[in-house]
């Protein structure tokens, strides 16, 4: 007696995806596995970006002594910027509500005025610091005061040729300014030029040669 062949049995996609559920639940523990999310770059953050122009423009308000507009803009980058900028922007709006302060003040003196102009190139604003000696020295050509100034402003800028020149012109002024120079760290980067050794210690080429002198 000849036996039947057994029917295939069909496997329909169904099927397949029914019983890969069911063993699922009857077995191990299927484990569905979500997008990760990611937090947007700095960078492609339109408030971020936003944040870093107003910084930028109000430096560049502040550079052309546009204070009010300068204010403004780094009220708004220190109220709603981010950390990182927010702090510096206020760093920045300090110096600028103290310069907005001074430019509405009548120095008593041209001594206090000096002192301004030093407190500026003691922050890094050498633009301003150069206006406020110029002002001094336009007032009173004889000011050694500011001409020392201007010679230290010119070395902390690089431009030594002026301010050894200034520098002479302050100790023809007054020759108090020559001690006041030795032991100024502003004129450290002209400390080995033998011009500036010449100026502040000259009794060094006075001294008779073969003295023995070290």
């Amino acid at each position: 007696m000849k036996k039947k062949p057994m029917a295939k049995v069909k496997h329909s996609s169904a099927n397949l995806k029914k019983k890969k559920v069911e063993t699922g639940k009857r077995g191990r523990v299927v484990k569905m596995t979500l997008p990760v999310q990611t937090k947007p770059s700095p960078v492609a953050d339109p408030r971020y970006a936003q944040a870093v122009e107003n910084y930028q423009a109000g430096l560049k308000a502040m550079q052309e002594h546009k204070f009010e507009k300068a204010k403004a803009l780094l009220q708004k980058v220190a109220a709603t910027g981010p950390r990182e900028l927010a702090d510096r922007a206020a760093v920045h709006l300090s110096s600028c509500n103290q310069r907005m302060a001074h430019a509405s003040t009548t120095f008593k003196t041209p001594e206090e005025h000096y002192d301004y102009a030093v407190s500026l190139m003691n922050v890094g604003d050498y633009v301003g610091a150069r206006e406020h000696l110029e002002k001094i020295l336009k007032q009173n050509a004889k000011a050694d005061y500011a001409v020392y100034g201007l010679a230290v402003l010119d070395c902390l800028t690089g431009h030594y040729e002026n301010s050894l020149k200034g520098l002479a012109e302050a100790i023809g002024l007054n020759p108090g300014n020559r001690f006041q120079a030795r032991n100024d760290s502003d004129f450290q980067n002209l400390a080995d030029d033998p011009r500036f050794t010449e100026l502040i210690y000259p009794e060094v080429d006075e001294s008779p040669k073969g003295d023995g002198w070290r």
